[in-house]
């Protein structure tokens, strides 16, 4: 595996299988049962210039269950950026302090840039409208786990990506680790000048699988596996193209009505997250709190295991952990939301 992770081209079939098998390991970790010091004394370096709260915990968290510690910054104000530092110069200096840097970045191929300063292991955390490299490995885990739950394979599937994939950068990296697989059926559905990008449909077509663009959601869904949503990502828009884009249709919705009438009693429901939850957003509505399809909150908690299945393979850890296990010895609920219950 590469000494960094900033896309998912980096990452073989081969290596993409070791850190879903080594995430499954880390469950017991990630759940609250056992702890882990394979990574004592180690500190990582969070540098988010772009706004983040779920992805930013997420790793903070990650780091911190295999016993590191974190200095974390957020936004360019506070930086020495805004003093006009290079981001060679700040990969260098943060490099000297630090085991291990995840960084976002508003611009696409900047972190590549800073990683490029530095042998310490950099993962990106996302660069504008690029990628997201470690939420599509935790979204694919996600859907390993439930269609190991309901028995299904990934051979043949049919996955519906739809919302913003011209900007939304966790479906730009989903859907080019998808292509690493057996052939699938993959529709696209987005609203006009928000399609996928041709090289990236292109890319996985080359490789076998079948990709789909309808115009909205009014077909017979049925045979659905999985539904990835993504908000609008507007903060990425032009100021020509904000003038024009008057909003999302309630034909992009994903709700209630929409999975009773057009999919079937096992489609997964998954978001990157945040959704816009505003009246009149259109993005996958919150009337499907409860209903055991939807497995966002599920998909929130598998980035735990995840993100310790990257850094412990970065650092070289991986074949520590077992040997490294305690017993958790604070309270810890049974169940971590009012409504987490076992799906059906």
């Amino acid at each position: 595996m590469s000494p960094h992770l900033l896309s998912v081209d980096s990452l073989s079939r081969d290596q993409v299988d070791h850190l879903l098998r080594v995430a499954s390991r880390m469950e017991p970790i990630a759940q609250r049962r056992k702890i882990t010091r394979v990574l004592e004394g180690a500190v990582l370096g969070n540098l988010f210039f772009e706004a983040s709260t779920r992805t930013r915990v997420s790793f903070n968290a990650a780091f911190c269950r295999l016993g590191g510690s974190v200095c974390d910054t957020t936004g360019f104000t506070f930086s020495s950026m805004a003093k006009g530092e290079s981001l060679y110069d700040t990969s260098r200096v943060m490099s000297g302090y630090v085991d291990a840097i995840v960084m976002r970045h508003p611009e696409q191929g900047s972190v590549a840039e800073f990683a490029a300063a530095t042998h310490v292991p950099v993962i990106n955390g996302g660069d504008g409208p690029g990628e997201h490299p470690s939420q599509a490995l935790l979204d694919l885990y996600t859907i390993d786990k439930e269609f190991a739950r309901l028995g299904k394979s990934l051979v043949g599937a049919h996955l519906l990506l739809t919302g913003d994939l011209k900007y939304g950068r966790t479906v730009h990296s989903l859907i080019k680790l998808l292509s690493l697989y057996d052939p699938m059926r993959i529709t696209l559905v987005s609203p006009p000048g928000l399609e996928m990008p041709s090289h990236l449909i292109d890319l996985v077509t080359s490789r076998g699988h079948r990709v789909e663009q309808r115009e909205s959601l009014a077909n017979d869904f049925s045979d659905l596996d999985v539904i990835y949503t993504t908000r609008i990502q507007k903060e990425r828009f032009t100021d020509e193209m904000s003038e024009s884009f008057n909003g999302i249709s309630q034909d992009f919705s994903v709700n209630r009505a929409f999975l009773e009438s057009r999919c079937n009693a096992t489609t997964i429901v998954m978001h990157p997250l945040p959704r816009d939850s505003r009246p009149g957003a259109n993005d996958l509505d919150v009337d499907l709190n409860g209903d055991p399809r939807l497995a966002i909150f599920r998909q929130t908690d598998n980035g735990i295991p995840m993100r310790m299945a990257i850094f412990a393979t970065l650092l070289k850890v991986e074949e520590l952990i077992e040997k490294d296990l305690r017993e958790v010895r604070w309270f810890v609920p049974k169940k971590i939301g009012v409504d987490d219950g076992q799906p059906g």
